[in-house]
This record gives C-alpha cells, sequence and structure tokens, in this order.
C-alpha cells in the first residue's frame, strides 16, 4: 500500500468497506460512507493540485531558461569592459581563512579596513593591501 497514490488508496478503503457489506441504513454505516466520499473528493483535489504544480513548474522552469537567455545576452560572458564596468573599486577578493580554510569574498573596502573576522570560526584575518596597492 506504500506505492499506492492517495486516490488508489481510497478507492482500497473503499472496496473494503464494500467488502464488510456497510448498511447505509445505521448511523455507522452512513458515517463512514460519507467520511469515504470525502476521503475521494479530496484525493481528486490533491490529483488536481499535483497537475496545476507540475504544469506551473514547468512555466517557471521555462521563464527561468528565458532569463538565463536573456542574462547572457545582456552581460554576456560576464566580461563587463564593454560596459565600462572594470573598475578595480568593484573587483572582488577571495580570502582563505588560515584557521579553518572557508573561503571569504571581499571587496577593497573591506580589506582596506586592514582586518575581517572570518564568519565561520570568529578568527581576526589582518591584510596588508600595500602589495595589492602595487599591483
Amino acid at each position: 500500500m506504500e506505492n499506492m497514490t492517495i486516490a488508489e488508496k481510497v478507492s482500497y478503503i473503499k472496496g473494503l468497506a464494500e467488502g464488510l457489506k456497510l448498511s447505509t441504513e445505521t448511523s455507522e454505516g452512513k458515517i463512514l460512507t460519507a467520511i469515504i466520499d470525502v476521503l475521494g473528493d479530496i484525493a481528486l483535489n490533491i490529483e488536481d493540485i499535483d497537475s496545476d504544480l507540475a504544469d506551473l513548474t514547468d512555466v517557471v522552469n521555462d521563464v527561468e531558461d528565458s532569463l538565463i537567455d536573456l542574462e547572457d545576452e545582456v552581460y554576456g560572458d560576464g566580461d563587463t569592459s564593454e560596459y565600462g564596468d572594470d573598475d578595480d573599486d568593484d573587483a572582488l577578493y577571495e580570502i582563505t581563512c588560515p584557521n579553518c580554510n572557508n573561503t571569504i569574498t571581499a571587496d577593497y573596502d573591506v580589506l582596506a579596513d586592514g582586518t575581517i573576522e572570518c564568519p565561520n570560526c570568529g578568527e581576526t584575518l589582518e591584510f596588508d593591501l600595500e602589495q595589492l596597492d602595487e599591483e
């Protein structure tokens, strides 16, 4: 019963109830029959929701693909020099913490402060920007 859909499970329960020959004349039979009917309706609604979700997922994936294509068209391969945005102030630098080997990305302004705390282990990292300024 594990690999059955909800609708299949409801049908199975309905079959069990019919096999018990529940009388719809008794209060218990009326209640159980009504519960099984409601379960059937819920199962159908869930199947509709699953179908709608699959359709929506397809649409979102198509939009995502279109957005990726648009980004490639607008920004190209990441070379921003043709747009005049190749300022060194916008450059990002990767720093590896010697204590925990966590990689931290920071811009020049953060490095210019001289120190940064590793967000992973809390180690204080110090920087000497003279070499970077010479480059």
